[in-house]
């Protein structure tokens, strides 16, 4: 039973710097989600604001005048499936692009999504891999190997939670985007449909 139980804490103990390094990249790609989430609320405020004008105005007989009001420059997601759904023949081609939308919005919440799943999971793990050593020094006398690894305990576990939390905040206001910006694709592809 010993051996089996050395063999685990081996493997534990192996894990500790694959989940520091992991943690490491996980708090490097949560500031750079930061970063281009501010730039892409600020482009989805502007482009939001042009479309909510648009689309009060139209109607099925008036559909097909949008692609001219729509910005040329605009990269935004919803813009270009909103120009490829006006110059969609049927309705075939229309749902069709309302699906590639959708797997296109799921892309850009991946990373959201694994920094939120992920992060808690790494910190939880580096935080109790630390601990059995630290219980060690502790039983020893070892007071600055225990100070060492709670340290080590306790870092990981607030960088695992920062990154899951800036994961979860992006994911929750995407989503919220995107399932606007999904409501008046299908709006106006329903209006093409009328025609």
């Amino acid at each position: 039973m010993n051996y089996i139980s050395d063999i685990l804490y081996w493997i534990s103990t192996g894990l500790l710097v694959p989940v520091i390094m992991l943690l490491i990249f996980f708090f490097g790609r949560a500031l750079l989600l930061i970063g281009c989430f501010f730039g892409q609320y600020l482009s989805i405020q502007r482009t939001a604001s042009l479309l909510r004008k648009e689309l009060d105005g139209l109607t099925k007989d008036n559909v097909m005048t949008l692609s001219e009001s729509l910005p040329r420059k605009n990269t935004s997601l919803v813009v270009t499936y909103m120009n490829q759904l006006l110059k969609a023949q049927n309705s075939a081609q229309r749902q069709r692009l309302l699906a590639s939308f959708e797997i296109e919005a799921d892309k850009d919440l991946s990373i959201s999504k694994t920094l939120g799943k992920m992060g808690p999971m790494l910190g939880l793990m580096g935080t109790l891999i630390p601990m059995g050593p630290a219980l060690v020094g502790l039983s020893t006398g070892n007071i600055a190997s225990m100070a060492y690894n709670m340290q080590v305990a306790f870092a990981t576990t607030v960088v695992g939670l920062f990154a899951a939390a800036i994961g979860f905040v992006t994911q929750q206001m995407k989503q919220r985007w995107y399932l606007q910006d999904m409501t008046n694709l299908e709006y106006v592809a329903q209006l093409l449909n009328e025609n």
